[in-house]
């Protein structure tokens, strides 16, 4: 299924767990200047699933950053924090499909299970052992039963059957990048013990609602596409055309995060750097 592309259609995302940084900087102005280019749309989304992390400070702060670097979206913004009821008929759905199994396991649960030296997915985690696709039944309705929290994880293998192996169309990334499949990841969480959704199902229906065309994002997102991909398929929603941005890196060549405490926008602003030198540091006309 295709999208629409006589009008292209790009959004950033970002998450206001933090502040913005000229990481986040660089992907917004990218973003605006395609649109620009394309003589498409440009929107802007507040992912903001997580609610205890997210806050309506952080979400404000984050429009006056983007606004001081000239940027201008469409309103209204959406926030996914409105949307919830939707991310969770879609995961009713693949549940219905056999597509979405429980998962009581905690953290600790699952770092015994994987071993000393557990395969590893694309970030290097450790992959999920399928400890719970394997309860017996009669456990699980148990569990359920008496309250237990719980994900609910893909069938990745089952998912895989279904759709097959989607690839996808990259206008962006690195040389020499590879594609991974869909079982390097294993049996991803696409809802949380704590949250009704995951980043990955909630992406992948906002793009798709939102009518985004064009998909343009950091490198340190393109082994997910996989997972966004196969969900597109199993959902029937439309695919769109993917970029992934070389990421802007500190002076150790590190990439810039806000884990890792990288400066923020509001810092810079405080110390009267420019937004038309944040521009041309970035690569962009001021």
């Amino acid at each position: 299924m295709q999208p629409d592309f006589r009008q292209p259609v790009f959004r950033f995302a970002p998450s206001p767990n933090g502040h913005l940084h000229l990481g986040h900087a660089y992907s917004a102005l990218l973003n605006a200047e395609m649109a620009r280019r394309s003589g498409g749309r440009f929107l802007l989304r507040i992912e903001d699933i997580d609610t205890t992390r997210c806050t309506e400070a952080l979400v404000a702060d984050c429009l006056e950053d983007l606004a001081w670097l000239g940027l201008a979206w469409e309103e209204p913004v959406l926030r996914q924090s409105a949307h919830f009821d939707r991310y969770r008929a879609a995961a009713a759905r693949l549940e219905a499909e056999g597509l979405l199994y429980p998962c009581f396991c905690s953290r600790a649960e699952i770092a015994a299970a994987a071993g000393a030296d557990p395969p590893r997915d694309p970030e290097g985690a450790p992959r999920y052992p399928g400890t719970c696709r394997q309860r017996p039944p009669d456990e699980i309705a148990a569990l359920r039963a008496g309250g237990a929290a719980f994900a609910l994880r893909l069938d990745s293998a089952r998912a895989a059957r279904r759709a097959g192996a989607p690839a996808w169309r990259e206008q962006g990334g690195v040389p020499g990048a590879t594609m991974p499949d869909i079982a390097a990841w294993g049996d991803v969480v696409l809802v949380r013990k704590e949250i009704p959704t995951s980043y990955h199902l909630a992406v992948v229906l906002d793009d798709a609602m939102q009518g985004v065309t064009h998909v343009v994002r950091g490198m340190d997102l393109f082994a997910q596409t996989a997972i966004h991909r196969l969900l597109q398929t199993l959902l029937g929603l439309p695919e769109p055309i993917y970029h992934h941005h070389p990421l802007i890196r500190d002076a150790d060549g590190r990439k810039l995060a806000k884990s890792a405490a990288s400066t923020p926008l509001r810092r810079l602003r405080g110390e009267g750097i420019s937004p038309a030198a944040i521009r041309r540091h970035l690569g962009f006309e001021a």
